[in-house]
C-alpha cells in the first residue's frame, strides 16, 4: 500500500455534488459513489471528516429575492445540509463504514451535537464524521464551516471536491480560453477574488496555516490519490508559490 502523506483530512462536498444527473434533489447512484470514495479513504487509514452543503435541496437567495428573511433562509439552508448529511451517512453505513453525523444545531432525535472534543475522539477512532448545519449560525457559508471544522479537528489538508477539476482565472464553462492554476497562494486567491471559497473561509485557512486543494469529485480515486500526495486539481497554499 502506498504511504499516506496526509493522515487526517476534511473533505468539503457541495450539495450540487449529490445531484448526479438530476436537476435537483439527491441522485442515489451519485450518493453511493461519493460514499464509496470516502470509504476508500477511511479504509486506507485516513482519519476523515466531511462537510456537505445543501444547495441541491435549498438555496435561500431565491426566496430572499422575494422578501424571505436572511436568517430564516440560512436556517432553512442548514436543515438542507442535515438532510444531505443523513443520506450520506446512511449510504456509508450500508457500505460497511462506521459513519456518524454531528450538527451545529441541537437536533438530538436526528444526530449528535457537534463538539470539538467528541469530534476529535471519534475521528481518531476511525469513524467518518459528517458535519452538518454549517457553523450553527446564520451569515456563514458551508465553506466557512468547512474551514472552521478542518482547523478544529486538526486536519492536515482540506479538500474541496467540486464538479470542476480545479481553479480557473475565469469561468471555464463560459470562456474557452480560461486557464487553470496548478498552484495558488491564499493571499493571491483572496486578493483576486477567485472562485475558490468565500473570503471568510480562505482567511481562516490562511491565518491557521491550512492548505486546501480543489479537485473534481467525479475523478475516481482522486481523494485517495491526494491523501497519498499526488498532485491533482489546484493546490492553494499559505506559502509563497514559485512559478
Amino acid at each position: 500500500m502506498t504511504k499516506l502523506k496526509y493522515r487526517r483530512l476534511l473533505v468539503k462536498l457541495s450539495g450540487e455534488a449529490l445531484l448526479g444527473k438530476r436537476a435537483d434533489g439527491i441522485d442515489p447512484a451519485m450518493l453511493d459513489q461519493l460514499a464509496a470514495e470516502l470509504q476508500s479513504l477511511s479504509q486506507s487509514g485516513v482519519e476523515l471528516g466531511c462537510v456537505v452543503g445543501g444547495g441541491n435541496l435549498f438555496r435561500g437567495a431565491r426566496l430572499a429575492a422575494h422578501g424571505l428573511d436572511r436568517v430564516t433562509g440560512d436556517q432553512m439552508g442548514m436543515l438542507a445540509t442535515v438532510m444531505n448529511a443523513l443520506a450520506l451517512a446512511d449510504s456509508l453505513s450500508r457500505q460497511g463504514a462506521n459513519a456518524g453525523v454531528m450538527s451545529g444545531l441541537d437536533m438530538p432525535q436526528v444526530c449528535d451535537r457537534y463538539t470539538q472534543r467528541d469530534a476529535r475522539r471519534r475521528i481518531a477512532a476511525g469513524e467518518i464524521l459528517i458535519f452538518a448545519a454549517g457553523t450553527g449560525s446564520p451569515y456563514f457559508t458551508t465553506d466557512t464551516a468547512a474551514s472552521l471544522r478542518a482547523i478544529e479537528i486538526g486536519a492536515d489538508l482540506m479538500i474541496k471536491a467540486t464538479r470542476v477539476d480545479g481553479i480557473y482565472d475565469k469561468d471555464p464553462l463560459k470562456h474557452a480560453d480560461a486557464q487553470r492554476f496548478d498552484f495558488l497562494n491564499l493571499d493571491e486567491a483572496i486578493d483576486r477574488r477567485l472562485a475558490v471559497m468565500d473570503v471568510a473561509a480562505m482567511i481562516l485557512c490562511n491565518d491557521n496555516g491550512l492548505d486546501l486543494v480543489v479537485c473534481d469529485i467525479n475523478q475516481s480515486g482522486a481523494l485517495l490519490d491526494l491523501a497519498r500526495g499526488k498532485a491533482i486539481g489546484t493546490r492553494v497554499t499559505c506559502k509563497e508559490v514559485t512559478r
